[in-house]
């Protein structure tokens, strides 16, 4: 089956067609899926997904068979999709570092809700660290950097008093 007659099955062609140009895929229209890379195919089925302008993305685990460049492209392409349609996003992912980097809300799931909220609270929740361990947790440690001095125009490093 080509990209565009399984996109056929989803949406209307003219819909179809601007969902692969918006993901950046366009030239694949007529390659058979089987054939495609695995970020191509990640890509042709986040096409699927906007092709109708969903209120809400839901995407499990997108980027899987994907490599680490393809994964960043990706997950900046679902940021840019998200803005562009103003449409929430729910991601499944078992990609904890990514989660905690990029989610507004986490929602940390074993069998029911075991905690949830900002990344900075998930990850100091007891049931997070009881699931995960306190090494993964402190390993997820977000990273927030401060700074005590500013650069001058040179680069110089100037000390901030107060």
């Amino acid at each position: 089956m080509t990209v565009s007659g399984f996109l056929g099955l989803f949406a209307p062609a003219k819909a179809a067609a601007s969902a692969l140009a918006r993901v950046g895929i366009s030239q694949a229209k007529n390659r058979q899926l089987g054939a495609l890379s695995g970020g191509e195919l990640a890509r042709v089925l986040l096409a699927r997904a906007i092709a109708s302008r969903p209120d809400l993305l839901v995407l499990d685990e997108p980027v899987a068979g994907v490599d680490i460049a393809g994964e960043a492209a990706l997950y900046h392409l679902i940021a840019e999709i998200r803005d562009e349609f103003g449409c929430g996003v729910l991601l499944v992912s078992h990609d904890l570092h990514v989660v905690m980097a990029q989610a507004d809300r986490v929602i940390c799931l074993n069998r029911h809700v075991c905690c949830e909220g900002d990344a900075h609270t998930v990850v100091r929740d007891p049931a997070f660290l009881e699931l995960f361990g306190a090494r993964a947790a402190g390993e997820l440690a977000l990273y927030a950097h401060h700074h005590d001095h500013a650069h001058g125009p040179s680069g110089e490093t100037v000390r901030n008093d107060g």
